[in-house]
């Protein structure tokens, strides 16, 4: 019986050596081909999408001592004034801002404006939007641009198509688009496309 206890002790104690050398022997294995499974992932750059410094400030008339043009923020006039609601046209505006082209579809000054914030744009749902998130506003209402923007195939850009070579910078709604006045001109192109195959020149003879 006092051997038997002894046989059962020694069984439990070369069992727990064996598993903790068996996990750390694991262990051991895994570390290496971790360390190597990170390495070997290629490296991605970043993507970074301009946005708006801030609220836009308004050109005065006035130039201040050192000669340089005051600026002011929107608030300044349009928070003691009454918003005008029904304005879908520059025509129509008639104490501030004439000369200015504002063609955008049915849209008034405050579907966009914040009339009770002019230093904020306006939501579908009336709440708030800073003027750095100005894509937010315009994807309300120009889903098939938003997405195709997502895509990569709608919006201007400069860097790089592969991440892994460097990292891209993205323009942002406003930087293209006059948000007043959103759609391009038609132009005509100043040199027309060259033909990839001219016709040949015949200097007589047969063809």
């Amino acid at each position: 019986m006092f051997y038997w206890r002894y046989a059962v002790a020694a069984f439990f104690l070369f069992a727990g050596l064996a598993s903790w050398l068996a996990v750390g022997l694991s262990s051991s294995q895994e570390k290496p081909l971790q360390k190597e499974v990170a390495t070997s992932l290629p490296k991605s750059f970043s993507v970074h999408i301009r946005t708006p410094e801030g609220p836009p400030m308004v050109k005065t008339a006035h130039a201040d001592p050192q000669g340089k043009p005051v600026f002011v923020r929107c608030a300044t006039c349009h928070a003691v004034n009454e918003p005008n609601r029904t304005a879908h046209s520059s025509e129509e505006l008639k104490a501030f801002h004439q000369g200015l082209k504002y063609q955008h579809g049915k849209l008034t000054c405050v579907s966009c404006h914040h009339e009770k914030d002019y230093d904020s744009l306006r939501g579908a749902d009336n709440r708030t939007i800073p003027f750095s998130n100005v894509m937010e506003l315009c994807s309300q209402c120009h889903g098939p641009q938003a997405r195709d923007y997502a895509h990569g195939a709608h919006g201007g850009m400069t860097g790089y198509w592969d991440l892994t070579k460097g990292p891209r910078t993205r323009n942002n709604c406003i930087d293209c688009h006059d948000p007043h006045h959103p759609a391009y001109p038609k132009v005509q192109p100043v040199f027309p496309p060259k033909d990839r195959f001219p016709p040949a020149v015949h200097t007589g003879g047969h063809p």
